[in-house]
């Protein structure tokens, strides 16, 4: 076998151990709600072949939206402007535990692969590179 068959092995049996956590926490339906809404949305966008929006849902689901906060966030009295929002209830998943930033890993390897085997239109593709 070939260097990139055996890698490519290596990542799907990864991949697939990877997704096992996922897997259970949607059979026993213990599945945080937020997460489970971003996965609805993934699938949707990638059933519709629209891997711009599906990646999109994943990174917001991924790295979340909340402002991070950079420098400092008191000066003097004042608060800082939008200081309310740092705080807020928008939180990145992936920091979350181990488990879940593999699954979170493992689907976007999947997003990946799809988008290789199922083609759109460029203008509808993450970082489109046609294979010959």
């Amino acid at each position: 076998m070939t260097t990139k068959v055996k890698t490519n092995r290596v990542i799907f049996t990864q991949t697939k151990e990877y997704m096992k956590p996922l897997f259970r926490k949607l059979k026993n339906r213990t599945l945080p709600e937020d997460i489970l809404e971003s996965l609805v949305d993934i699938s949707k966008n990638l059933v519709n072949r629209n891997y711009i929006a599906a990646s999109d849902s994943y990174l917001e689901m991924a790295i979340g939206n909340a402002p991070w906060p950079i420098g400092v966030t008191m000066v003097g009295i004042h608060a800082r402007t939008g200081r309310e929002k740092i705080f807020s209830k928008n939180v990145a998943h992936v920091m979350n535990d181990e488990t879940q930033r593999k699954y979170i890993q493992g689907l976007k390897r999947l997003m990946t692969k799809c988008q290789e085997c199922f083609p759109t239109d460029p203008s509808r593709c993450v970082e489109f590179a046609p294979t010959h």
